[in-house]
């Protein structure tokens, strides 16, 4: 992890590159996050520590494209190497994926501070992890008040240590933590449900860059 002041020119040149990729006509956004707080592992995570590749991405750049195939050509582009090369100059673990939205309860806002979630989900079974998703969103809606959430997941051939990642936002990171962990079900239903499906769910929540 690069040091303080490091970290704060490498992320003054991604957000130059991310303006430079947003000028081509493939590309709706893209965005800058910095890391603020990471979870502890629990759970499925934290028994199977030795063989699930643990987040730790103190930078995310989100690139959203307008279709699957036009993020691949964005992906031949010198502006999308550009940044690739920013990247890995500094990064002591980089992950690259192609990923398409298969779920959402709606758009994620990214013109708006706020609090945002990329939540990395491993699990024996891809369509039991993409089923789960559905109880756990609904969760979040009834108890933390969640309007907006994409599911990613990688495409066919793509190399990803997860099996799909989730991406929210919130308000504020205290007042969304207070709703979650006051309530009872979140150990009851969550943490339940994530067990004993056998899925991981590893949380980091970021900032705006």
């Amino acid at each position: 992890m690069p040091i303080r002041r490091e970290k704060g020119q490498l992320i003054a040149r991604l957000k130059y590159l991310a303006q430079q990729l947003e000028q081509l006509e493939a590309v709706e956004k893209a965005t800058v996050f910095h890391a603020i707080v990471m979870a502890p592992s629990s759970g499925y995570v934290k028994q199977h520590r030795d063989s699930i590749h643990l987040p730790r991405y103190d930078i995310v750049v989100l690139v959203e494209t307008r279709s699957p195939e036009t993020a691949r050509q964005v992906q031949k582009t010198e502006e999308y190497a550009m940044l690739v090369d920013a990247l890995s100059s500094k990064a002591s673990d980089l992950h690259s994926i192609v990923a398409r939205n298969v779920k959402r309860v709606g758009d994620v806002e990214k013109r708006r501070k706020g609090i945002f979630l990329f939540n990395y989900f491993v699990g024996e079974d891809s369509q039991v992890t993409l089923a789960l998703w559905d109880y756990l969103a609904g969760w979040y809606a009834v108890e933390t008040g969640m309007d907006n959430s994409t599911l990613l997941l990688p495409l066919e051939g793509e190399q990803s240590d997860y099996t799909i990642i989730n991406h929210a936002r919130w308000n504020g990171l205290l007042s969304f933590l207070w709703q979650q962990v006051t309530k009872k079900s979140f150990r009851t239903y969550m943490q339940a449900n994530l067990n004993v499906n056998q899925v991981g769910a590893m949380p980091i929540f970021y900032h705006l860059a």
